[in-house]
């Protein structure tokens, strides 16, 4: 089976690693030089408890969230991010509080939509957008649009790894950023030095994982 070779920095935090690959990698947006892993986080129960535990730091003594709505498979972390918001504490805004935590369905390829039963859970309510990556930040943009369409408000946008500090005219808090690859590169697809250069793509990648060419 087509792998790449993936390197495992630890980072500060008890089972939270940053796993990537180099090379000339293709989004359906922009190319970059690393291929950032992200699938144990999603899907690893104490690696999901990290980067929850991580985010929470931002948002839970000063933002309200009643709904976290989980982009690019983020379910997980989402749970142990609502739990993790909902904790007892004297500080803790959301202490006590049942958080929702919910997927929006994609139509038409890019256009979200929530369906009448989910409605209630954004409308009027505080959502906390959350993504794998923000880097072009597209699909983020289109989640603020559609909270505020079905009239919901933006409480905060988190993700695990993130380019930019703001999207959409809001903070974007994340858990790694380009300081921890001081070298990472992105680009829009038809600026690619890379692809100036000759140098062929490695892989196309997305939030779901890699396929390589």
């Amino acid at each position: 089976m087509p792998t790449l070779n993936i390197m495992k920095y630890t980072t500060k935090g008890k089972n939270l690693h940053l796993r990537v690959a180099m090379g000339h990698f293709a989004t359906g947006n922009s190319h970059s030089n690393y291929y950032i892993d992200v699938v144990s986080q999603k899907t690893r129960l104490t690696e999901a408890k990290a980067v929850a535990e991580e985010l929470r730091s931002y948002y839970y003594s000063n933002t309200v969230v009643d709904t976290i709505l989980c982009l690019d498979g983020t379910e997980v972390i989402g749970t142990c991010l609502a739990e993790s918001l909902s904790k007892a504490d004297f500080i803790n805004m959301n202490a006590h509080k049942s958080i929702y935590v919910v997927t929006p369905e994609f139509v038409n390829g890019s256009q979200l939509l929530f369906r009448d039963n989910i409605v209630p859970m954004i409308k009027d309510k505080h959502v906390m957008i959350l993504a794998v990556s923000v880097a072009s930040g597209k699909t983020v943009e289109t989640a603020v649009d559609a909270v505020k369409y079905y009239g919901g408000e933006i409480s905060g946008i988190a993700s695990i790894f993130s380019t930019k500090e703001e999207c959409a005219g809001y903070p974007v808090r994340s858990v790694f950023n380009p300081k921890d690859l001081p070298d990472y590169q992105s680009y829009p697809a038809h600026e690619c030095p890379m692809c100036k250069a000759g140098q062929k793509i490695d892989a196309l990648i997305n939030s779901h994982g890699f396929s390589k060419l």
